[in-house]
């Protein structure tokens, strides 16, 4: 069995960074323009080329979102961007529309293409369509099930990869196409500016009585008619691995780098572990069910890949996340006493029990002993985002070690 590749989302330098060093194998990002997550923080030129070089020597590729549905519009820009992009080297490039297909095979044909999963890719023939046309990667929609996605590996080339979600948010339309935003909203999902709408509250109006608002319980809460639960293939690995896919990715470019750093340590153990013995990988369960239930999610289900997702597995009766952890901030650098230095995310106060995250599995309790803030002053919380900050755990850290809190206790 060949091992797949770990796929980690990254919506800013920030996160990427923490991704690579949290275990992703590779990491996609998205610039300024023609992604299709515009609320991200996403890239400028500058970040880009320092995040490609940053994963690079670390062994790490980077493939760069172009996934946009382009309109005429677009085309000029578009452009532009391709060669942009084509001195700054990714690895590859995520590309849904034919025409942006068209333009980079002419502009940076030295670039890899992986067909985005916007593309409605759902059988053998569409992967052998795109073979025929130099692609070597295709993501999956992610309306397949494990069965059709091993008939796709038997009926493709050897050489050909197959990309599938395996872990992160799932929506109502299909692989990724919706109209509901741009109908609701004047905001376009298929443009990068998705408002969400099928994570909002509804309510009934009868065509005789306009105005009239009728709520739809299923619960106190309200109704939820559209919104879906997240995916979580951590306890099912056994399956997803043996299926012939050979890039396991993750969703969430819009997502903290706690998210991302607790799904990369959490998923690349799983697979480490079964790669070593199906037997390591079975008795560790636990600890991956424990970590992955420390992200901020929406309650878990295996979407399609076991059949048809029913009405247990996709629609639920509330839009809230579950958050165990608050993510405080990461270890940027540390001196010769042992503190580490911070941009502070949340609020937090000298004598709190905290916990430091490391890339390695383990998760060390300590006490904020101490903070200072940049002129050296000594300060008893830090109450302002974006504040930088040293401070004293009681124990050594490391650069890129993460900082948080359990709401629970």
């Amino acid at each position: 069995m060949k091992k797949p590749e770990l796929l980690v989302p990254a919506g800013s330098l920030e996160v990427l960074k923490i991704a690579v060093i949290f275990g992703a194998d590779a990491v996609y990002i998205g610039g300024e323009a023609y992604g299709l997550r515009s609320k991200a923080k996403n890239f400028s030129s500058r970040e880009m080329k320092e995040g490609i070089l940053f994963a690079h020597e670390r062994g790490v590729k980077v493939y760069v979102t172009v996934n946009i549905l382009a309109h005429n519009r677009d085309l000029p820009g578009v452009r532009e961007y391709l060669e942009e992009l084509k001195e700054m080297k990714p690895d590859a490039l995520i590309i849904a529309d034919p025409g942006i297909f068209s333009l980079a095979r002419e502009i940076c044909p030295e670039i890899a293409c992986h067909i985005s999963t916007q593309a409605n890719n759902t059988n053998y023939e569409t992967y052998r369509f795109w073979y025929g046309l130099g692609v070597k990667r295709v993501v999956s929609a992610r309306e397949l099930t494990l069965a059709e996605i091993r008939e796709i590996r038997e009926n493709i080339p050897e050489d050909m990869e197959i990309e599938t979600f395996i872990h992160g948010a799932m929506c109502i339309s299909y692989s990724g196409r919706c109209l509901l935003s741009n109908y609701l909203a004047g905001r376009d999902a298929n443009q990068g500016s998705c408002t969400h709408p099928c994570r909002w509250k509804y309510a009934v109006v009868e065509e005789t009585r306009p105005g009239e608002y009728m709520p739809v319980f299923e619960n106190e809460r309200g109704t939820f008619i559209f919104n879906s639960r997240d995916l979580c293939m951590v306890e099912h690995m056994e399956d997803v691995l043996e299926s012939g896919i050979d890039s396991l990715k993750i969703e969430g470019r819009m997502k903290t780098a706690l998210y991302v750093a607790t799904v990369a340590r959490t998923y690349r153990k799983a697979i480490d572990d079964y790669m070593e013995s199906p037997e390591t990988y079975r008795k560790n369960m636990d600890w991956y069910r424990e970590q992955i239930s420390t992200c901020t999610y929406r309650r878990f289900s295996t979407g399609f890949f076991y059949g048809r997702a029913d009405e247990n597995t996709q629609i639920y009766d509330n839009s809230t996340y579950i958050k165990e952890y608050t993510y405080l901030g990461y270890a940027e650098e540390t001196d010769e006493k042992g503190r580490v230095r911070i941009t502070q995310r949340n609020k937090f106060s000298v004598g709190e029990s905290i916990e430091i995250m490391k890339p390695d599995g383990r998760n060390c309790s300590v006490t904020v002993l101490g903070m200072w803030d940049e002129e050296g002053n000594p300060v008893e919380s830090a109450p302002h985002a974006q504040q930088r900050l040293w401070v004293d755990l009681g124990e050594r850290a490391e650069v890129f070690d993460l900082l948080r809190r359990n709401e629970k206790e």
